[in-house]
């Protein structure tokens, strides 16, 4: 067994990667390391492993946009499975996967584990999100928090608070699992992971691998009402606040006056409908024993 293992340079000490490589050569395996060099270099080098169509197991270290590229660089789902060994500053789908953050950890769990099927959401232009994908208030948060250096995981927080005491809500429609309705909101996401942004529990039950996704809507709020949700954000019971709705679909389609952007997983997208769809089992995914 080779391990490709693809690296976001920018986030990840070389130590972290020479500790990865050591634990899989200890347990008789062989890695491969590739650095990333730019913005969306994962996905080209994914791509340009798995295009031979062959078995490989792609090992990514860094956060979830580096998981991100490397979902959407895979070439054939059946023969390719992903590990995870958390380098990044959100960190956020490795939460939901119960990921241990330590190299050693997480690197174990790929050595010595079989993969397991697990899901993914893919949009209609045929573009792939592992934990969260979603258009409104979210996509002005992390507009908000790159436009910040530094910060960790707090710039996010404070980029939330930020952006709610000046987003303004608009009209969208929404169509899921044979249903029409009409909103005027701060949000619309998607989840397969718990949470976005570092630890914000938008989809505070879903599931990686129960073949659905997680949908969710905030309507309009007074900037009054806006404490109260947002300290029911926090505590991963947003789906108790009034204005919230909540709901667990196999595929949704939004649709706007005007254009919008969407995120997936961080990465922000001009151009792309929010149409999605869950691929049940599709992805095969090194993760830890359960404790059941």
């Amino acid at each position: 067994m080779t391990y490709d293992i693809i690296v976001n340079s920018a986030r990840t000490a070389k130590g972290r990667a020479e500790a990865a490589v050591n634990i899989f050569e200890s347990a008789g395996k062989q890695a491969n390391v590739h650095l990333t060099r730019q913005k969306g270099h994962a996905e080209e080098l994914v791509r340009e492993i798995t295009s031979d169509k062959g078995e490989h197991s792609i090992v990514v270290m860094g956060g979830d946009g580096t998981l991100h590229e490397a979902l959407n660089g895979i070439a054939d789902f059946e023969k390719c499975s992903l590990g995870l060994i958390p380098s990044g500053t959100g960190n956020d789908f490795a939460v939901a996967a119960n990921i241990p953050f330590d190299v050693k950890s997480a690197a174990q769990i790929i050595a010595f584990r079989a993969p397991e099927k697990i899901d993914y959401i893919e949009l209609s232009c045929g573009l792939k999100s592992i934990n969260a994908v979603g258009m409104g208030i979210d996509v002005d948060v992390l507009k908000h928090a790159y436009a910040k250096k530094g910060g960790g995981k707090g710039k996010y927080l404070f980029s939330l608070i930020h952006c709610l005491a000046r987003f303004k809500s608009y009209n969208f429609k929404v169509e899921y699992d044979g249903k029409t309705e009409e909103h005027y909101g701060l949000i619309a996401a998607l989840g397969n992971g718990k949470q976005i942004g570092g630890g914000i529990k938008l989809f505070p039950d879903a599931k990686i691998n129960d073949g659905m996704m997680d949908l969710i809507m905030v309507d309009y709020i007074s900037r009054f009402k806006t404490i109260f949700a947002f300290m029911k954000l926090m505590s991963g019971k947003i789906n108790a606040v009034k204005e919230v709705t909540a709901a667990r679909v196999k595929s949704a389609s939004f649709f706007t006056e005007k254009p919008y952007s969407i995120q997936a997983e961080g990465e922000i997208y001009d151009g792309i409908k929010l149409d999605a769809r869950v691929v049940k089992g599709g992805l095969k995914f090194y993760l830890p024993a359960r404790a059941d």
